[in-house]
């Protein structure tokens, strides 16, 4: 199957990304995890042959824009490129695969806009990254901190691709073919060397999180059919997750697979057909 390089432009922001299969078919939206690109899809997407795989760079990630100079990296900012993409495409009850992070933002925009997704299927991810609220202050302090500390920090360059790759390999699980996709999209080349093409600003810490209460609303207002997928090595945060949060959902089910938390590069195959199975079940 052809993977076609797709862009939109989302004024003042361009969302690159990767797609493939029929025009025609239904529309599968993947979306990736913090860090991550696209590329984190290639695996899975050419194994949902009858549906249209459209998966994007979110911004500051892969070939996407980073942000101004004067902006930052805000949990709701994403859930609001999300709303814009939408509304570019004129799409509506739309089928979405969302990774980790991806996973999160997809949660909220299903919470708050049911019209426009079908069904939602989480890969070794579920509900949010939360704090007690007497933490707030601490966490406004420690995102305030951040950005000052990280203002003149140079990215680091790697002389090859390999080590680049192994760099990501030795601070994560994946494989190294898996993570060889994801760094191929997420490098620039430079005089010396190879760079990060992900803005430097998204490792900074955040300056607010959602308090438990909030999380579970935004769970408490979903109607749609939600699927998890989860690696039996994946993080522990979605072993918890699910007994938290799995019970607050309307329409729950989930899976395990043998892998860890990108189970679907490493399980492709059977991660597409629990999608596929699941998606012809909510049709």
């Amino acid at each position: 199957m052809i993977i076609e390089d797709i862009c939109y432009e989302l004024s003042p922001l361009s969302l690159h990304g990767l797609a493939c299969g029929n025009k025609n078919n239904a529309i599968v939206l993947c979306l990736h995890g913090w860090l991550d690109n696209a590329a984190s899809f290639l695996p899975l997407m050419t194994e949902l042959d009858d549906k249209r795989v459209i998966a994007v760079d979110w911004p500051g990630h892969g070939l996407s824009s980073h942000r101004s100079e004067d902006a930052h990296y805000h949990f709701i900012d994403y859930v609001y490129d999300l709303v814009s993409l939408f509304e570019f495409n004129n799409w509506e009850n739309i089928d979405i695969v969302a990774h980790s992070m991806g996973g999160m933002i997809a949660t909220a925009f299903a919470a708050a806009f049911p019209e426009k997704v079908n069904s939602l299927t989480l890969l070794d991810s579920i509900g949010f990254i939360s704090v007690e609220a007497k933490q707030t202050t601490a966490q406004l302090r420690q995102g305030m901190l951040s950005r000052l500390k990280a203002k003149n920090k140079k990215k680091s360059i790697h002389t090859t691709q390999q080590s680049a790759i192994n760099a990501r390999v030795a601070v994560s699980d994946l494989h190294y073919a898996d993570a060889e996709l994801i760094v191929n999209r997420g490098l620039i080349e430079h005089d010396n060397g190879f760079l990060w093409r992900s803005d430097s600003r998204l490792r900074n810490a955040s300056p607010y999180r959602l308090t438990l209460a909030q999380a579970e609303q935004f769970i408490h207002d979903i109607d749609i059919p939600i699927q998890l997928i989860s690696g039996d090595k994946g993080m522990d945060m979605v072993t918890q997750g699910i007994k938290h949060f799995g019970p607050l959902f309307k329409q729950f089910r989930v899976h395990q697979l043998c892998g860890g938390h990108h189970v679907h590069m490493e399980q492709a195959k059977a991660t597409a057909k629990l999608i596929t199975t699941f998606l012809d079940n909510n049709d």
